[in-house]
């Protein structure tokens, strides 16, 4: 009992100075770790976030591989970190054999780019195995690829809910099976899981992708105990739970007019720029805006009736359905021209 007890302190104690340490952290900050040379797998890298995440990388000489299931886009993703490379590094020149002069370029890092249905399991395992042996050991994983239906859940067709669920949450098991065990090996490694603060509460008309934001969040934090259970220090996870933004994926969702001021969707570069820097101090989550940590913690203390109460004064209870009726129409027009 005494050694239970003596435990129980120790406990408190640690806990303790844990808020000490993340509350010293908003006054000082962390230093940020260097990713140069190190190999980072980007999936959905050919637009959107994916691509901003390849350049914040490309910037800090990380060796990008690029996965889309868009060949063109993801080209286009890679011809922007290549223009990024030689910015960083510019040719230089030296004293040629016979008094000339020469230009010799710098060592730069490599873009890897390939086709891959990360919506498809068997083409993740062999996609991966092409990484492990044409370019080497993944040292990053940034599970960030995604869709959404847009469609209400009775008038949603099976297939895209299964859609929806394989590559939002399924997908990030096969990409990690695939390079995790490398990194076990090596106790060295980081994992980022890009969700989205729908994960952590949710709203009417997308219950597919809510679900599914869900259940990578769910994933990535049983990840993370499980890491912590194998005192595998030496690989980090971040997990990234922004905001709604404004990429077009969600084109036509509003809240309040009122209110919207002061809660706009998020800018792309500065969702970006804020993962990145959770992710080079090794911060285990970060939600943007910082008012989503307290809409998460008000979610689970507060009764259900008190939630739905404020979703609705913020207009936050159907927000969703400008955005759905837009994808009907759209998908109706296609319709009438695929008819005509």
């Amino acid at each position: 009992m005494i050694i239970i007890i003596a435990e129980f302190f120790v406990v408190i104690l640690k806990v303790l100075w844990a808020f000490v340490s993340a509350g010293a952290k908003w006054i000082v900050r962390p230093k940020e770790k260097s990713v140069a040379g190190q190999v980072c797998v980007i999936t959905g890298a050919g637009s959107g976030l994916g691509r901003l995440f390849a350049k914040e990388f490309a910037r800090r000489r990380a060796i990008l591989v690029l996965w889309d299931i868009n060949c063109q886009s993801n080209e286009e993703t890679a011809e922007m970190v290549r223009q990024i490379y030689r910015e960083l590094d510019p040719p230089v020149t030296k004293d040629g054999p016979v008094g000339g002069v020469e230009e010799v370029p710098p060592f730069q890092p490599q873009v890897y780019t390939y086709v891959c249905d990360v919506g498809k399991r068997e083409c993740v395992y062999s996609t991966a195995e092409k990484v492990r042996r044409e370019v080497g050991e993944v040292d990053i994983l940034i599970n960030n690829a995604g869709v959404v239906s847009g469609h209400h859940l009775l008038e949603c067709p099976d297939e895209l809910i299964e859609r929806t669920m394989v590559v939002n949450c399924h997908a990030h098991f096969w990409t990690t099976k695939a390079f995790l065990p490398k990194m076990l090996e090596l106790n060295h490694g980081h994992i980022v899981t890009v969700a989205s603060s729908l994960g952590l509460f949710s709203t009417a008309g997308v219950e597919d992708y809510c679900a599914s934001k869900f259940g990578a969040i769910g994933f990535h934090e049983s990840l993370s105990h499980e890491l912590k259970a194998l005192e595998k220090d030496g690989i980090n996870m971040t997990l990234v739970c922004p905001y709604f933004v404004d990429t077009g994926m969600f084109k036509g969702c509003r809240i309040r007019k009122e209110i919207e001021p002061f809660l706009p969707p998020l800018k792309p570069e500065f969702c970006v720029k804020q993962a990145m820097r959770a992710i080079l101090t090794d911060q285990p989550m970060i939600c943007t805006p910082r008012i989503v940590y307290m809409v998460s913690l008000m979610k689970s203390i507060l009764p259900f009736e008190a939630i739905v109460c404020m979703y609705r004064f913020l207009g936050a209870d159907k927000c969703m359905y400008p955005f759905l009726a837009q994808r009907k129409e759209a998908m109706n027009n296609n319709e009438a021209k695929n008819g005509i």
